[in-house]
């Protein structure tokens, strides 16, 4: 077991709080499969993490936690913990690029934070989260396979135009690109990135993010836009499914911006379904 939370409000966690951590993430295991995989692989430590694990502590029990790094995501986070988290990162100065979470934690956080912090680059506060665990409804198409690490080259294009039209920015404004390729190739070397490869161009593409006990989850769904209305997107999609099923998890989930209708219909042929709202606030 852990050592005895102390009192404070909100602490910095480490790995001696593991078992506290893991049962405050078995609480939603769909909704926050990306902290927990993150915890799972790396601890809590921060060197390790890339982040900080803050805990909101109330009565000596961990009541929720937050996940602060590129990103920062509350868990299990109520009306106390959020406002707690809030005057924390408030405190620390923003150094995260969103804020990402379930809907009702993320907006009270920025509502606490936005004299602060804002005004933000872009509030999507009604993203659907859906969750699978049947066989896929769709045909897979069998042509989608893992992205082979001597194919980085040809698949990095795509995550980058996928990354810029799906948040706004380009990867490679920062530092080159270089830590944006570094995460596209850790994923291939995982055999967690999968593309339709067509005459030496990408067509589908989409990745495994996060695995942690029952649940992963995939990310960056993407077809090229000349392509765009021919089923690629819902096929591919479902061949990822089918393929993570067999291979990660039995329950796979995705989060999807509201206003995109395409691939919300395309997503619902596959056989997912609501579970909860995300809402996310971007830098």
């Amino acid at each position: 077991m852990g050592l005895p939370l102390r009192s404070a409000p909100t602490r910095l966690l480490d790995d001696h709080d593991l078992p506290a951590v893991r049962e405050v993430l078995a609480r939603n295991p769909v909704a926050d499969v990306f902290v927990a995989s993150r915890v799972e692989t790396c601890g809590l430590a921060p060197w390790r993490l890339g982040a900080q694990m803050w805990g909101h502590v109330v009565d000596g029990r961990l009541t929720a936690v937050c996940y602060s790094g590129a990103n920062l995501w509350p868990v299990a986070a109520g009306p106390a913990s959020a406002k707690a988290f809030a005057d924390r990162a408030r405190r620390q100065g923003r150094r995260c690029s969103s804020i990402v979470g379930v809907a009702d934690a993320v907006q009270l956080m920025w509502r606490y934070l936005e004299p602060a912090w804002g005004p933000a680059r872009e509030v999507r506060a009604d993203q659907p989260l859906l969750v699978i665990s049947e066989s896929p409804a769709v045909a897979p198409d069998p042509a989608v396979r893992p992205v082979r690490p001597d194919e980085l080259d040809l698949l990095l294009p795509a995550c980058v135009a996928m990354f810029t039209e799906e948040i706004g920015v380009s990867p490679v404004l920062v530092d080159g690109g270089a830590l944006y390729r570094a995460r596209v190739a850790e994923f291939v070397s995982r055999r967690r990135s999968f593309a339709r490869i067509e005459d030496g161009r990408v067509v589908f593409k989409a990745e495994i993010g996060a695995v942690a006990g029952d649940v992963c989850q995939i990310q960056g769904v993407w077809v090229t836009p000349e392509l765009r209305g021919r089923g690629l997107g819902a096929a591919g999609t479902a061949s990822v499914v089918a393929i993570a099923q067999a291979t990660l998890a039995p329950v796979v989930s995705l989060y999807v911006n509201e206003f995109n209708h395409a691939a919300r219909r395309a997503y619902e042929r596959i056989g997912f379904h609501r579970v909860g709202t995300f809402a996310s606030i971007l830098f």
